[in-house]
């Protein structure tokens, strides 16, 4: 599987470390903005190939691409390598508005390729655990309350590097969230609410958002984000259920009493990324739709349209 990685920054090498754990991926080609640091990550990774561009990327041979460029330009991307006939994983969020995560639906059931975000919730093992109980039937959600937290008063990525695009709380970081409460919950999200404090003069952003959803049948979600905490850093959920109570940290997972549950057998690896890019990769193989396909995710994208205007 020939696979070019477009973004070198934090994530696109978090999903260059993923591959190198996953036999018969090869990374072929990277695309990266500016040259020096582009090579730089081409050579330590032993990738043959480097771009600045992706029309320049398109001149190799490769059969699927993980895109974890700004988020802004994800749906060009995205649409672009489809129409070339690649496979993509886009990475959290595919799209920072409605009509372009539509847009990239609309193209993956045109082309039927394989078309997958990034939500790598789904795939951590804690949360996994917690899906494989509700799926038979040991127990029911009644509530997940969410805290996600970090402190980026200043335009900087995850390696608090310089970004030359702004983060966003709603649809980047509250994307995991509703999703994976999507997922989880495995209905409906009916009912939304949201508010947000004030925008940051030079950001354009509020950093700080408070969101509630419910589902059908009642089942709700609670979720504070702030890029003002200045520690702990990371995202933390709480799931209240008829049976139990679980708190996921990540790949950890406790129980109600604090007691920790072992999650390492759950998977083939404690990393979600890579799961995230072995199951990208085994759809491809078999030629079927991926947990968290695009149409799946798209959900989430309508959810996440309701709350910005909700909050407007």
């Amino acid at each position: 599987m020939k696979i070019c990685v477009v973004g070198n920054g934090a994530f696109g090498k978090k999903h260059l470390d993923a591959l190198s754990n996953i036999e018969g991926a090869e990374v072929v080609c990277l695309v990266g903005r500016r040259e020096e640091g582009t090579r730089k990550v081409a050579e330590s990774f032993n990738i043959p190939n480097y771009t600045l561009t992706l029309e320049d990327a398109l001149k190799y041979d490769f059969d699927a691409a993980i895109i974890t460029s700004p988020t802004q330009i994800h749906a060009e991307q995205a649409i672009a390598l489809m129409d070339a006939g690649k496979h993509v994983m886009i990475e959290i969020p595919m799209a920072d508005s409605l009509a372009d995560a539509q847009a990239i639906v609309n193209k993956q059931k045109e082309t039927g390729l394989v078309a997958m975000a990034g939500h790598t919730r789904r795939f951590n093992p804690s949360h996994q655990y917690v899906h494989n109980k509700i799926k038979a039937g040991e127990l029911s959600i009644q509530q997940m309350d969410v805290q996600t937290y970090f402190f980026r008063r200043t335009n900087t990525n995850a390696l608090g590097e310089p970004r030359s695009w702004v983060d966003h709380l709603l649809w980047h970081h509250a994307c995991h969230t509703v999703d994976l409460f999507y997922y989880q919950a495995g209905e409906e999200i009916v009912d939304v609410q949201a508010m947000q404090g004030p925008v940051h003069p030079e950001l354009g952003i509020a950093l700080d958002m408070s969101i509630g959803l419910k589902t059908v049948s009642g089942k709700i979600c609670t979720l504070s984000l702030s890029f003002n905490n200045d520690g702990p850093l990371g995202t933390f959920f709480r799931y209240i259920c008829d049976n139990g109570t679980y708190i996921a940290r990540y790949d950890d997972l406790f129980n109600g009493k604090e007691e920790q549950i072992d999650v390492s057998k759950v998977d083939v690896s404690m990393n979600g990324i890579e799961l995230q890019d072995r199951e990208f990769i085994s759809a491809i193989r078999d030629g079927r739709e991926p947990n968290a396909s695009v149409n799946q995710a798209l959900s989430a994208m309508k959810v996440l349209d309701l709350l910005e205007k909700n909050m407007k």
